[in-house]
């Protein structure tokens, strides 16, 4: 039996998506076994559908989590809908808007508005 060189590159192609098949699932499982660790009462976190709240316990027989989404309100979700753990995230310091170094040069991206301000706006009459 010969191998024609499209019959190698097909082979060789096939073997590359079984090894990268393989590393992103474990990839994902060391992720869902890191998720898991940080999933504890008192952490805030989200569920799947979007909604945000703090666990206030974990029933490991029936994979049951208590949310509290809002003070009073508790809600009762499975477990593996906790998609993630939400960290408070620090706010950037505030800048002077407009102003590298004092030169007068506005930052990339920002909009200076060069245009004559006047105070009538151009209105047109019909000859009606």
């Amino acid at each position: 039996m010969t191998f024609d060189p499209f019959t190698i590159i097909m082979l060789a192609v096939l073997a590359v998506l079984i090894f990268f098949m393989f590393r992103n699932s474990r990839k994902r499982q060391a992720e869902a076994r890191e998720l898991q660790t940080k999933v504890q009462p008192g952490a805030k976190v989200m569920t799947n559908f979007g909604v945000f709240g703090t666990i206030l316990s974990i029933d490991e027989d029936e994979n049951q989590v208590l949310l509290e989404t809002s003070p009073g309100t508790v809600l009762t979700v499975h477990r593996q809908t906790v998609a993630r753990v939400v960290e408070p995230v620090a706010a950037p310091a505030a800048t002077e808007v407009g102003s590298v170094a004092g030169d007068g040069e506005p930052e990339f991206g920002e909009r200076v508005d060069d245009a004559p301000t006047d105070e009538t706006p151009d209105t047109k009459k019909s000859d009606g």
